[in-house]
């Protein structure tokens, strides 16, 4: 079985349990070299085959682990966060499933979710906003029409731009022009989860000269919307007066 693995953020910790003993057990190990942290492959068992997929294609990735399959050996293809967000894993599932190879998604921790436990916000404040929108700029992958900045921006939607801190005038741009004001919170977070993490907590007007001041890199998540202010409302969840399926509502 080739088992795509989610290796979290960065913190080697915050690898599930799962993928922790799949990647103990693997004896063929691929990992994205340039973004999962290699204190992750300490736990390797000492014969393990491990390559840096950094270097290799698409080609070469998929020929190592149907080979490996033949072999009757384990893999483990480790990627960084979860592998559903742009880890273009469905093209290596497409030449796997071509090769009659069988495989398997072990979720993991995404970079973004390691972002809001930093800035200590939740993403979907009642109230304040209840929808999150994943996504990124234009770069030399192109963004379908319809998902650009500007018209995810006039959704109020609490929004998680990733791949896009190099281009932040762009991003800071594209938000204003479709309605966000300067005054809209925005939290950078570099490198989440990771001992050298740094956050940014600013506004729209801000954040571009922060960033560049800051000199913060590729690897940084942006977050950008009012749940990440302070503004805040009380959900009903745990309301006194509010009843549900395990609990009754109690009188004032």
């Amino acid at each position: 079985m080739i088992y795509f693995v989610g290796a979290g953020p960065g913190d080697p910790e915050l690898i599930t349990v799962r993928g922790r003993r799949l990647l103990e057990q693997a004896g063929v190990v691929v990992y994205a070299g340039s973004l999962v942290n290699p204190e992750l492959l300490a736990v390797c068992r000492p014969d393990a085959a491990v390559y840096d997929s950094s270097g290799m294609t698409l080609a070469e990735i998929v020929a190592v682990m149907a080979a490996a399959h033949r072999d009757g050996r384990e893999v483990v293809r480790l990627h960084t966060g979860d592998p559903a967000l742009y880890g273009a894993i469905q093209e290596q599932m497409d030449a796997l499933e071509l090769e009659g190879v069988p495989y398997a998604v072990v979720p993991g921790v995404s970079s973004f979710l390691a972002a809001a436990a930093a800035a200590g916000r939740e993403l979907t404040k009642p109230g304040v906003a209840q929808t999150v929108i994943i996504t990124r700029m234009a770069g030399r992958t192109p963004v379908p029409q319809g998902e650009n900045l500007r018209a995810l921006a006039a959704t109020g939607a609490t929004l998680v731009i990733l791949l896009s801190v190099q281009l932040i005038d762009e991003v800071v741009r594209e938000l204003a022009a479709g309605g966000l004001a300067p005054d809209t919170p925005v939290v950078v977070v570099e490198r989440a989860s990771w001992p050298d993490q740094r956050l940014v907590r600013t506004t729209m007007g801000g954040v571009a000269g922060q960033v560049r001041t800051m000199g913060i890199g590729r690897t940084a998540v942006i977050m950008v919307g009012r749940a990440l202010g302070g503004e805040s409302v009380p959900s009903r969840l745990y309301a006194a007066d509010f009843s549900h399926g395990y609990r009754r509502a109690r009188d004032q």
